[in-house]
C-alpha cells in the first residue's frame, strides 16, 4: 500500500457506505447541522468501518499532504523509543520531512484516537510502533493512501512496511544462550504480556528453547508500569525468596534486569558461577555500572534509519519497493552476568 497505488477515501465513499448524502456526512462528521441520532450513528460507524479521517487543511491545499511524518510510539521514558527517534530523525534532517510525535501509552485505544487525529493534517507517511492494532486503527492505515512503516517487530503480517527484528527469534536464541552456558532453574521478570506484545513474543521463542532441551521455567514474576530500577530489585527478591534454587534470572528489558543485578551484587550472589543475569535492548546508558548485565541490542537506531529512510523513497521520490519488509539480526553481549558456553 503506497500513495501510488492506493486513492484516498472521500466524503463520496462514507455516503455509498452509509446510504446518506454527502451534505449529511459532512455535518455528522463536522458535528454540525441537525442529523438524527440514528443517522449519525450510520455515518459514524460506516467511517470508521471503512478508515475514513476528515481533512483538517483548508481551502486550496486540501487535497495536498503536508511535510510531517507522523510517528507513533508507546513512551519517551522508555529509554528505547529515543533511540528510534534518533535514527528518524537523522534521516529526515536532510529532506523536507519533519517528524511529529503522538504517544501512545501502551493502550490500543489511545494508538487509535492519536492515530485518527495525525491522519486528519494529511501528513507525508506514518512510522508507528508494532503490528498489533485496533481493527479501526488498521482500516485507517490501510486507506490513507500514504506510505506507512510498522518498527521494532517483524513477527506478525503489517499493513504496508516493517522494519524491526523477530522478537520470538531473539527470546529463542537467548534461551539457547542459557541452556548452552549449563543453567538449569531458569526464572522470568518482565511486563504483564498481554500489555507488551513484543516481551510475549521473546517469552515464547524463550520457553521453546528451554522446551526443547527438556526445562521449564522455575518461576516467574510480573509487573505493570514503567519499566525502573525499583521494580527490578523488588521483582528480584521475590523470586529469589520465593524460588531460591534458580540459577538464571532472564528480564524482559535491561532495566529492571540492572536493578536486580544491583539488588544481587548487594547480596553478594556470585554472579554468573551461581547465578546468571541477561535482559534485553542493550541499553547504554547501563555500560557504566560496575558488571556489564547480559543483553541483546535490539537495533534500535538502524530501525529509525531504514523506517525513515522508506517514507522519504515512497514520499518525496514516489518509488521503493512497495510492503518492504526488513528484518535485523539483534547480537547477544554476554557481559559479566552470563557464562560462556560450556564444553
Amino acid at each position: 500500500m503506497t500513495a501510488q497505488t492506493r486513492r484516498p477515501l472521500t466524503l463520496r465513499d462514507v455516503s455509498e457506505a452509509s446510504g446518506v448524502s454527502e451534505m449529511t456526512v459532512s455535518r455528522v462528521l463536522r458535528n454540525r447541522g441537525d442529523v438524527s441520532d440514528k443517522t449519525r450513528q450510520k455515518v459514524l460507524d460506516a467511517a470508521k468501518t471503512l478508515g475514513y479521517v476528515p481533512n483538517k487543511i483548508a481551502g486550496a491545499l486540501a487535497s495536498q499532504r503536508v511535510n510531517l511524518v507522523a510517528v507513533i510510539i508507546p513512551s519517551m521514558s522508555n529509554m528505547v523509543f529515543p533511540e528510534v527517534m534518533m535514527g528518524i530523525s537523522e534521516i529526515l534532517d536532510d529532506t523536507p520531512l519533519q517528524p511529529v510525535v503522538g504517544l501512545t501509552h501502551y493502550k490500543p485505544e489511545r494508538e487509535e484516537a492519536v492515530l485518527y487525529e495525525m491522519l486528519s493534517w494529511r501528513p507525508s507517511g506514518v512510522i508507528l510502533a508494532g503490528l498489533e492494532h485496533t481493527d479501526a486503527a488498521r482500516a485507517m492505515l490501510a486507506a490513507a493512501g500514504i506510505p506507512v512503516v510498522e518498527i521494532m517487530d517483524t513477527d506478525g503480517e503489517p499493513v504496508d512496511a516493517m522494519v524491526g527484528i523477530s522478537h520470538r527469534a531473539a527470546g529463542r536464541t537467548m534461551g539457547e544462550a542459557i541452556v548452552a552456558a549449563g543453567y538449569k532453574r531458569v526464572g522470568f521478570l518482565g511486563t504483564k504480556m498481554p500489555l507488551d506484545h513484543r516481551a510475549r513474543k521473546r517469552f515464547e521463542g524463550f520457553t521453546l528453547a528451554l522446551a526443547k532441551a527438556g526445562l521449564e521455567i522455575a518461576d516467574q514474576e510480573f509487573y505493570a508500569g514503567g519499566s525502573a530500577l525499583v521494580k527490578g530489585r523488588e521483582m528480584t527478591e521475590a523470586i529469589l525468596n520465593r524460588t531460591p534454587d534458580i540459577d538464571f534470572l532472564y528480564y524482559s528489558n535491561d532495566m529492571i534486569g540492572a536493578g536486580g543485578l544491583f539488588y544481587c551484587m548487594e547480596k553478594g550472589y556470585d554472579i554468573p558461577g551461581k547465578l546468571g543475569l541477561a535482559g534485553f535492548n542493550g541499553v547504554n546508558l547501563l555500560k557504566g555500572l560496575p558488571m556489564q548485565l547480559a543483553t541483546m541490542d535490539a537495533c534500535r537506531l538502524d530501525i529509525g534509519r531504514k523506517a525513515a529512510q522508506i517514507i522519504a523513497a515512497h514520499a518525496l521520490d514516489g518509488d521503493g519497493p512497495e510492503g518492504e519488509r526488513v528484518t535485523l539480526i539483534p547480537d547477544i553481549t554476554f557481559g559479566d552476568t552470563l557464562r560462556p558456553p560450556q564444553g
